[in-house]
């Protein structure tokens, strides 16, 4: 697990890595969520979104900026654990943390060539100012069709009408 750490990285590191990325051509891809409970759909969704770029950079919810989006009693899992999870995977290259409800200061500072986001999304659903902040760094914005069935509140709730044992 411990080489999957060093894939999560603060902002500041990350924009080195990404101005290293710029010089050296690759176009880097920019997701972010919450990433609550890791199932399939996300990994098909992590997927399909490093396949617009070389390098995938996903910016997960912190603890605080699950709650403020989704609530008491979420997030799940501690953002540690979510993120050394997505980590595991793959596709994806490297994490950065961030506290506030909306994504548009990692986006600002990353200037990603292409922003995706999942299906459940339109443009015009997207927040106004991440969307600024994209077309301020000239970012591609792609929106990935999700996975059928999967979903973590759907999982949340199925859990929940569990009968106790």
């Amino acid at each position: 697990m411990l080489q999957h750490r060093a894939k999560i990285r603060p902002l500041a590191g990350l924009v080195k890595v990404r101005d290293r990325l710029r010089r050296e051509g690759r176009r880097v891809v920019l997701t972010n969520g919450c990433f609550d409970l890791l199932h399939p759909g996300h990994v098909e969704y992590l997927a399909a979104a490093k396949r617009f770029g070389d390098v995938l950079i996903v910016a997960l919810n912190g603890d605080r900026s699950v709650r403020a989006l989704k609530g008491c009693g979420r997030p799940i899992l501690p953002q540690k654990a979510r993120a050394e999870m997505l980590a595991a995977l793959a596709a994806v290259d490297y994490i950065v943390i961030f506290q506030a409800k909306r994504a548009t200061r990692v986006m600002a500072a990353l200037r990603p060539d292409v922003y995706v986001k999942g299906g459940d999304y339109r443009l015009e659903t997207l927040d106004a100012q991440e969307r600024a902040a994209l077309a301020a760094c000239g970012t591609r914005i792609r929106l990935v069709r999700l996975k059928p069935g999967f979903s973590t509140t759907a999982l949340v709730r199925k859990i929940q009408r569990l009968p106790k044992s």
